[in-house]
């Protein structure tokens, strides 16, 4: 499982470090040295980083045992966040899944005050039992904050596993969640915006702040759930783009760009064939146009070309909804389409973008096995 670092997480770093040694240390206990203030505030946001991350990786292994996989965790200013490719299989594991997290936080809040009531019994110095005592009480407020039933936090999760399981409707209960995470979100902006108008307080930014993150996370949750249930069940073979273009690699840019934009090569991008047919890759104006004018007579499209172990593939069956994610998360954001080694299609975002741009027919109730629901798409 990787685990990344965003920039910002160093300025959520050198904001802790400041706070606690330019004022919540000095302020209680006097006397010490600026290097121990200093040395102590920032082993306390380091210490308090591991524990963000223990409560993803909380996450990260209660997917993994709910059959969720789990691409990585990234930490960032305001926390982290677990990556999962694909949705919890029940109501029961996005509870178990959601509300580990704050229980984590809500543990090593406990440990961390039953560590400071511990060291304060044996007259350790009053500086490290206060940076001890902070991390508790941060990691309280964290599984609070967190189990406000608001999406995208962990309470949010649990508030659409509890309306999953009333409904039986995920995108329905997706949407309530996301609601009620934009309700916190302008809350908490107009809160911290009228400290700062009517009290003068410029820390009513850091509430305002995390209510937009709210507000911004809770509407692309909202737009992805839709977007799910419009794709649910779609397979590749009835998005994609039949029977593509395709380009010789042996062919010259120069050859290949006499035959653009207005004869046979109308797009941006194009399988490539080997002299025996098979498809050997991908390539892209953009490649092309990035080779030098004077090298174009004498270089190939397969010199420019994406090798084929490069480029996304899929079979016509695969649901699109599997295969969206790579395509994001490839260069090119197409892949190649291939039936049992033949090319068949090729697809591009820009491709389900337009499906998804399409209304779709009123459906009806069908039968999940459990509870009735109305599909999205």
């Amino acid at each position: 499982m990787r685990v990344g670092l965003h920039w910002s997480v160093l300025v959520i770093v050198a904001l802790v470090t400041v706070a606690l040694a330019n004022g919540r240390f000095p302020d209680a206990h006097p006397g010490h040295s600026a290097v121990a203030y200093w040395s102590l505030a920032v082993l306390t946001a380091v210490v308090f980083l591991i524990s963000l991350l223990a409560h993803e990786l909380a996450h990260a292994v209660v997917a993994r045992r709910n059959a969720v996989q789990v691409e990585g965790i990234t930490l960032w200013m305001l926390g982290g966040a677990a990556r999962l490719r694909g949705e919890a299989p029940s109501p029961a594991a996005e509870m178990r899944i959601a509300g580990v997290g704050p229980l984590t936080s809500l543990l090593a809040g406990a440990v961390l005050a039953g560590a400071a009531v511990g060291l304060h019994t044996l007259h350790a110095s009053g500086l490290v039992v206060e940076a001890v005592a902070w991390l508790a009480a941060i990691n309280v407020l964290l599984a609070v904050f967190n189990a406000l039933p608001a999406a995208p936090l962990d309470g949010g999760r649990l508030l659409r596993a509890y309306l999953w399981h009333r409904t039986g409707d995920r995108l329905r209960a997706t949407s309530g969640a996301s609601a009620a995470g934009r309700a916190l979100g302008w809350f908490m902006v107009l809160i911290g915006f009228a400290d700062v108008l009517f009290a003068g307080d410029l820390s009513g930014l850091w509430p305002a702040l995390i209510g937009w993150f709210l507000i911004a996370a809770a509407t692309a949750e909202a737009r992805q759930a839709q977007i799910q249930g419009a794709l649910d069940g779609v397979q590749v073979s009835r998005v994609m783009t039949r029977d593509p273009v395709t380009v010789q690699g042996t062919a010259t840019l120069s050859d290949f760009l006499a035959e653009g934009p207005f004869g046979a090569y109308r797009h941006s991008a194009f399988p490539v064939v080997a002299a025996d047919g098979s498809v050997a890759g991908l390539v892209t104006v953009r490649r092309v146009n990035a080779e030098a004018p004077q090298a174009r007579t004498h270089t190939t499209v397969s010199d420019v070309m994406y090798p084929l172990g490069e480029v996304v593939t899929a079979a016509p069956e695969d649901p699109v909804l599997d295969l969206l994610p790579r395509l994001q998360e490839n260069s090119t954001h197409r892949a190649l389409v291939l039936d049992h080694g033949r090319l068949v299609g090729i697809l591009a975002v820009a491709d389900i973008t337009r499906a998804l741009a399409w209304p779709t027919p009123a459906a009806h109730p069908r039968h999940d096995g459990t509870r009735w629901h109305r599909p999205a798409a």
